[in-house]
């Protein structure tokens, strides 16, 4: 039997069935990555076929984006890590009423995020640097992603509850769904009416042609879509903590919100701090020019096909580490921790190896731009080396995420970007270029790799959770 109910049954698992649980969860968290990744390539690719300063205008706000949408994913595991520990403890009355709660809470403060980013996405590209040729297109991307935040936190929220209560089948094959109806709908919107040829067939294919529009509206239509039916299967189909036929109130709680916050606030600040340093280094690589500005948000995509499954398997670290510390199994816990580490490190070695060499032919698939191509595959294999250290910060993190110990590992992220790749990148772009700003990239994530292997061997996590 190799099932997620034995963490919470208290009977001895063996290395193998450890191995095996690990695997489940991992591999299906794995393709749902890789599916959001995916979406971003469709959208860089068919953009980037509308020439530099299209290109350029989702590069230059593509950063500040993940600013806003980190956040509200990062809110939404404050809840998700209480109902995993709930569930390891077999309390799933618990679990429901976290979940009741965490639906109100995430829900306003998406309509927060939401009104700031409106407020600021008039200005916001002038403030990057950007030139007279992108703001116009950026503030347009950026405002249609930002509006949707509601509905994308309640999405971010129903595929972090499904994981933490053992499901990463659902939010795996809804992430695939959404790939596919990003692709159609982007086909759609981006292009105008043109005649295409397939199979030796011409026919018309209809089209909006709203260039960088059509692609925020199109990615935008596909999160929807997958969000309603990723909240519909959490509420009424999800064993053991669906609403469906259950009764509690939503009305957010002091202690249900106080742990959310010990286990978010850094979370969210953390990120807020590294998105912030992500958005300097947008400023440093602007004056390089836009062929560099587009390269280097091209390149931010292509490398995310590496570290992604890495995300996947830290999603499953922290539920798997997340049930034991409720079933009050630390050693299980510990193990967990060490194996999904590992597993990380190889996977991510691998990619890595995979990029360096086909580094010119990822970034052909986004631009047909030659300069373009060219820098971006430069700093790709530069970044290559970085990937398995990458890998264990990324999936060690992960880890004591499950427990709720975040304080210290968030320290850990921002100190690190902030005191080792932001000076390193000032630094060396203007000797180097955009290598250099990639060569400080792939110091700092070596670098800080090495200070989380330091913490996960050392067990100081366990003694800091919930």
């Amino acid at each position: 039997m190799t099932d997620i109910s034995l963490i919470r049954s208290g009977r001895p698992l063996s290395l193998g069935q450890q191995l095996r649980l690990t695997a489940m969860l991992s591999w299906p968290a794995m393709m749902a990555q890789l599916s959001s990744i995916l979406m971003q390539y469709i959208d860089a690719a068919m953009v980037g076929r509308l020439g530099a300063d299209p290109s350029a205008s989702v590069g230059l706000v593509s950063t500040t984006l993940w600013l806003f949408w980190g956040v509200c994913s990062m809110v939404t595991t404050g809840f998700s890590v209480q109902v995993a520990h709930s569930v390891g403890a077999g309390d799933f009355d618990k679990a429901r009423s976290i979940l009741r709660q965490s639906i109100v809470a995430c829900t306003l403060f998406g309509v927060l995020m939401a009104v700031i980013g409106v407020a600021i996405s008039g200005p916001l590209p002038r403030w990057l640097g950007g030139t007279e040729a992108v703001c116009a297109g950026a503030s347009v991307y950026f405002l249609v992603f930002v509006a949707a935040l509601p509905v994308l936190t309640l999405s971010y929220l129903g595929g972090a509850m499904l994981r933490c209560a053992g499901n990463m089948k659902v939010p795996g094959l809804l992430s695939v769904l959404m790939c596919f109806l990003d692709v159609f709908f982007n086909f759609l919107l981006i292009f105008p009416t043109r005649d295409v040829s397939l199979l030796g067939l011409t026919f018309t294919m209809p089209g909006a042609g709203l260039g960088v529009l059509g692609a925020a509206l199109g990615t935008v239509g596909a999160e929807c879509v997958s969000a309603g039916l990723m909240m519909w299967y959490l509420l009424r189909r999800q064993p053991d903590i669906m609403l469906r036929g259950t009764t509690g109130s939503y009305r957010p709680t002091r202690p249900i919100l106080r742990n959310a916050l010990k286990v978010s606030a850094p979370m969210t600040l953390e990120h807020a701090v590294i998105c912030g340093a992500q958005i300097a280094v947008t400023v440093i690589v602007a004056p390089l020019g836009v062929l560099a500005i587009a390269a280097n948000s091209f390149a931010v995509t292509a490398e995310s096909l590496c570290y992604m499954p890495g995300y996947g398997i830290a999603d499953a670290a922290t539920t798997l580490v997340g049930q034991s510390y409720g079933a009050k199994r630390l050693d299980l816990a510990k193990r967990f921790g060490y194996i999904t580490t590992a597993a990380g490190m190889f996977t991510m070695t691998v990619m890595g190896v995979v990029l360096y060499l086909f580094a010119p032919a990822v970034m052909g698939i986004l631009s047909p731009v030659e300069g373009i191509v060219e820098l971006g595959a430069s700093a790709l294999r530069i970044e290559a080396f970085a990937e398995p250290m990458f890998a264990a910060a990324i999936v060690a993190y992960g880890v004591m995420v499950g427990v709720g110990d975040t304080i210290l590992p968030a320290c850990m992220n921002f100190g690190s970007i902030w005191l080792v790749r932001l000076p390193l990148a000032a630094i060396l772009a203007p000797r180097m270029g955009l290598d250099g700003v990639w060569l400080a990239m792939c110091i700092e994530l070596c670098f800080r790799g090495a200070i989380f292997l330091w913490r996960l061997i050392s067990g100081a996590w366990l003694k800091r959770g919930l």
